[in-house]
């Protein structure tokens, strides 16, 4: 049985104004995730998730390829135990 978890993710590159923010969305509700997204000042997109961990670090792979016009060049992830906090996935504008 996989454990529960959950991951602070920021993406940088070419991540924003490619639609970053709904593949999160689409691909959260794939993996049965729940937490947000959303576009940072700093031309990132942060993403904090949580669900089971498997499914996070699958979810993880798909956040490296990205939407089709992105170039993620770097993920940083910090993990974290699971708290339970959210009831789903939005994307924060």
């Amino acid at each position: 049985m996989s454990e529960n978890a959950t991951a602070h993710i920021v993406l940088k590159g070419r991540v924003q104004m490619v639609g970053f923010r709904w593949f999160a969305y689409q691909w959260a509700g794939d993996y049965d995730l729940s937490g947000w997204v959303k576009n940072n000042i700093d031309r990132t997109v942060e993403i904090e998730v949580e669900g089971k961990k498997s499914r996070i670090e699958s979810f993880i792979k798909e956040m490296k390829i990205g939407p089709r016009f992105a170039l993620v060049d770097n993920v940083d992830i910090k993990w974290s135990p699971f708290l339970n906090e959210y009831r789903s996935f939005e994307i924060h504008h």
